[in-house]
């Protein structure tokens, strides 16, 4: 399936608008988190190694903010264990439509759902592996730890959850260096100082990142046994928890 080149910020825009998961996001999509998110394709493979290992037989999968569901089409191609079914959410109709496309290509006995719905108020039933890839930070902040409590519940003991986030720091100067080094990034891939400019400004009102230490001490807190932080790049990261 072709995909569109993202220009959505090539031109000088007068008042920049929050950023939103909308159609012509959706359309642009592979091209964007490719070009914007270094490590992106590494932690997609990686998602579907560690849902082979931890997918349950019997059990349900979750990917939790699955965008255009390339996390899930990595799981459904690794993930042997008989009876599992994985469900895909997402809040916005218009990624949830166009995932549907991607996952009618795939040729796998695996069941998925797509569901549209607001996974701060999902109730996970039989869970054995989860995934929140680059979602939690659209969160509002007060609703995280409730969050995370809540995919916890759903869990069965040996389930794994996996985060993955843009990242701040503590250290004023550790900051500003990698968030440059992130839009050097950017720019090899294409991007001009206009895009970034803009993208940064409306995207920086509705993801807002946190450090490492306060997501692991969430996950630690709502139960989690087993935290690793198995990846990193630059500002974003990318995290293991276990029940």
């Amino acid at each position: 399936m072709n995909h569109d080149k993202d220009n959505i910020y090539a031109s000088a825009q007068d008042q920049v608008a929050d950023f939103e998961f909308d159609q012509k996001v959706a359309n642009v999509f592979p091209d964007m988190i490719k070009r914007s998110v270094p490590g992106y394709s590494h932690i997609i493979a990686n998602i579907g190694v560690l849902a082979e290992q931890y997918a349950q037989p019997n059990s349900q999968v979750y990917d939790l903010g699955c965008s255009l569901g390339a996390a899930t089409i990595a799981m459904r191609q690794r993930i042997h264990a008989p009876g599992v079914k994985i469900i895909a959410v997402d809040n916005s109709q218009a990624m949830l439509d166009r995932s549907r496309q991607f996952l009618d290509l795939e040729d796998s006995p695996t069941v998925v759902e797509t569901l549209c719905a607001d996974i701060t108020q999902l109730r996970l039933e039989q869970c054995s592996f989860a995934v929140l890839n680059f979602t939690l930070q659209f969160i509002e902040p007060n609703l995280r730890s409730a969050t995370i409590a809540q995919i916890f519940d759903g869990m069965l003991p040996g389930g794994a959850l996996i985060l993955s986030e843009k990242l701040r720091f503590d250290n004023n100067e550790q900051d500003r260096l990698l968030t440059e080094h992130h839009h050097d990034f950017k720019r090899a891939n294409g991007y001009s100082d206009l895009e970034i400019s803009q993208k940064r400004q409306a995207i920086e009102r509705v993801l807002l990142p946190e450090t490492s230490q306060e997501h692991i001490s969430r996950l630690h807190q709502a139960g989690f046994r087993t935290i690793s932080q198995w990846f990193q790049s630059f500002n974003f990261a990318s995290f293991i928890a276990i029940k």
